[in-house]
């Protein structure tokens, strides 16, 4: 299937670049939720385990701080991502066995969705998790990032498969 130049929201008539318009949605309650998988090691894992920390320090609540500085400033890093006014961010991160898992919960109320603010609060809880261990490990991989759900909005709710 091939695109036409009226398919892109995000380019006008010129084909210049434009941030969408959004004052004639309607105002709903909107959730995002947003996953990412770290690979860590045997080692890693378990030393977290043990002590939650590293040299650097606390690294599960460093990384929540990270992935809630990195939802606030979504409009700075995304170009035609709208800044909006989030009501909350939930950062949850579990190990299980070598893995990590970061969870982030997204909400606010507005005219457009909060499912960049949930990626990037997760990509940068990601990235902040593996900052802070990189001195006892380089290998971790950051497997996936990805949208799990969303609600509200004219798109209607979604729940990955």
């Amino acid at each position: 299937m091939t695109n036409s130049k009226k398919d892109f929201t995000h380019l006008s008539g010129s084909d210049m670049p434009r941030m969408v318009e959004i004052s004639e949605k309607s105002i709903t309650e909107r959730t995002a939720v947003a996953v990412s998988r770290l690979h860590l090691g045997k080692e890693l894992s378990e030393m977290l385990k043990e002590s939650g920390s590293t040299k650097k320090g606390p690294v599960l609540q460093t990384a929540v701080i990270g992935g809630i500085q990195g939802a606030k400033r979504t409009a700075e890093l995304i170009p035609m991502c709208h800044p909006l006014p989030l009501s909350g961010v939930d950062v949850d991160i579990k190990l299980d066995g070598e893995y990590a898992f970061i969870q982030v919960t997204a909400k606010t109320t507005g005219r457009t969705g909060v499912e960049m603010e949930a990626l990037t609060a997760a990509s940068v809880a990601a990235l902040t998790f593996y900052d802070m261990c990189k001195s006892v490990s380089k290998s971790i991989e950051i497997e996936s990032i990805y949208l799990l759900e969303k609600t509200g909005g004219k798109s209607g709710n979604y729940r990955k498969k």
